[in-house]
């Protein structure tokens, strides 16, 4: 990582003087998965720095570990290669919570087969060390305010899964997200999807109410109707 100064101590640096930028509001909770110390160590810090709270990881059987806990991350910050899995089986683990919390990947080198995989398993951004402070900072608001491709997600199912089925199982995908986003708000996740109320309970409706899993301390009892 560079700023002026390299590795760790830049990061320190920038804590220590005063150079704190933002995270987007959605980011309460950021895990950080990286087996080399002073990385992991500094960019909890400035995680911190930033407003948001930072638990560290350092194997992949840790972040999974650490995934279980509650609250689950808004968002992932991931070494592609770690001392005892790679990043895939975290990043299968993370696919499972709802909502799904944003991931991105951070390696020195990642091959063509890697990087398809990443983008395969939801990765919304890559960050090739040594990165900058910046950098950082610009890879995660680009991960927010940029849609994920779909292609490497729809052209392997290819052969296995018909064009009706796909699109069966990208409506009922976004509909599960949206609604575990907004707490089990269907007006709210009628808004995120750009669709009606009623388009929302009528999927809802026609799925069977056992399809949407409450999201994390909500009653599903007692979810808006």
């Amino acid at each position: 990582m560079e700023s002026g100064r390299s590795g760790a101590s830049a990061w320190y640096s920038c804590v220590t003087e005063g150079c704190v930028l933002s995270l987007p509001d959605q980011f309460r909770h950021v895990l950080v998965v990286e087996d080399e110390e002073p990385i992991r160590e500094a960019v909890g810090r400035i995680v911190r720095a930033w407003g948001a709270e930072s638990t560290l990881a350092e194997t992949a059987t840790a972040a999974r570990h650490r995934l279980e806990g509650a609250p689950p991350p808004d968002l992932i910050l991931i070494d592609v290669h770690l001392p005892d899995d790679s990043a895939f089986s975290v990043l299968e683990a993370a696919a499972r919570l709802s909502p799904t919390p944003i991931s991105i990947a951070m390696s020195g080198v990642a091959s063509p087969d890697e990087a398809f995989r990443l983008a395969q398993g939801g990765v919304r951004g890559y960050l090739p060390k040594p990165f900058s402070i910046d950098e950082l900072k610009k890879t995660i608001w680009r991960a927010v305010s940029e849609p994920p491709a779909l292609d490497p997600a729809i052209t392997a199912r290819v052969g296995h899964v018909g064009m009706k089925d796909v699109q069966h199982q990208v409506r009922i995908v976004m509909v599960r997200e949206a609604l575990a986003r907004a707490r089990g708000s269907r007006s709210h996740a009628a808004r995120l999807l750009h669709v009606t109320r009623q388009a929302i309970q009528q999927i809802v409706r026609t799925e069977g109410r056992e399809r949407w899993p409450a999201p994390s301390g909500i009653d599903p009892e007692k979810r808006a109707p």
